[in-house]
């Protein structure tokens, strides 16, 4: 995974936010997965439009936080792993 990643949604899933969750969910054919807040975060972005270096500084800036890099990489490769996300 470099800077210019693209990471997108996996075909199948669809990311929303679920009011009576308070949280993102991703659904699926066979399902849903509740996220917690940095996965939700993380996936909102995750649009095949934004670098990993951009999603990353997106991220910083929303939460006045510095070298969020490694953990952003670890869950885009548990996120690929699940056919969350296609990195691109």
């Amino acid at each position: 995974m470099n800077d210019a990643t693209l990471p997108r949604l996996g075909h199948g899933f669809r990311l929303q936010w679920e009011p009576v969750q308070n949280c993102h969910v991703l659904l699926y054919p066979e399902g849903m997965v509740k996220l917690n807040r940095s996965a939700g975060e993380i996936l909102t972005r995750c649009d095949g439009q934004r670098s990993v270096a951009a999603l990353v500084a997106e991220l910083e800036t929303a939460f006045n936080a510095q070298g969020l890099r490694s953990e952003v990489e670890k869950f885009l490769e548990i996120a690929q792993a699940q056919r969350w996300v296609v990195l691109a």
